[in-house]
């Protein structure tokens, strides 16, 4: 039997360079001979990605918690299709958004009860949380400047989704929402100062996996003993 693979998560705002920081791990890891998968949510299958265009489009009018169990139908597809079948490979995950991001943007943005989110988290994932999470932190004046700077033309602002249309204050309350799982969870949870130049950000992002990954090579030499 394979050893399960590793869970990684990488969260933040707006404009955060979670796209970016994405690839470098991916790259880091293709490096030191490990295939990852890497997805998104929401989405990461057909139907998730079907269930993130209706989440998206702007032309939705959409209840709070409408928006709450959509995102969790396009997870349960997610973990059922992509995450669990990766792991039990025995191969690395990499995903750009999971639970946290509802924690942060329907429950801290939204103003859902945690204990709503719980009761799902609960039912769709049951014991299964990310081996390591990258917070990617900017303020959210930063995160928004960069989002819509790279919008260009005339038509930006028209193609801003749902939530790129949300003010400042609710950024304010992703983000801090963010901060508090981190400070609620500091075993799991690295928060990473996004606002740094990338080769900064690209350094502590690679500190901060460097024990996962340590500790992947370690049993693997284990393993091979």
């Amino acid at each position: 039997m394979s050893r399960r693979g590793r869970f990684v998560t990488l969260e933040g705002i707006e404009g955060a360079g979670k796209s970016g920081a994405l690839a470098h791990l991916r790259g880091v890891l293709a490096a030191a001979g490990i295939g990852a998968v890497a997805t998104r949510e929401p989405g990461g299958t057909a139907l998730g990605e079907a269930l993130r265009a209706l989440l998206l489009d702007h032309r939705n009018g959409m209840e709070a918690d409408t928006e709450l169990l959509l995102v969790f139908a396009a997870r349960a597809e997610h973990l059922a299709r992509v995450i669990r079948p990766a792991l039990a490979a025995g191969r690395w995950v990499l995903c750009d958004r999971f639970t946290d991001s509802t924690y942060a943007y329907q429950g801290g943005g939204r103003g859902i009860p945690a204990a709503r989110i719980v009761a799902l988290e609960e039912w769709v994932q049951g014991p299964l949380r990310p081996d390591l999470t990258l917070l990617l932190d900017v303020p959210p004046e930063l995160g928004l400047a960069r989002a819509r700077g790279r919008e260009g033309g005339a038509e930006g602002a028209s193609a801003r989704d749902r939530f790129e249309r949300e003010d400042l204050a609710f950024f304010a309350r992703v983000r801090e929402a963010y901060l508090a799982r981190a400070r609620a969870e500091p075993a799991r949870f690295r928060v990473i100062d996004a606002a740094r130049p990338w080769e900064e950000v690209r350094a502590a992002l690679e500190e901060a996996l460097a024990p996962l990954l340590a500790a992947w090579r370690e049993e693997a030499g284990h393993g091979a003993a």
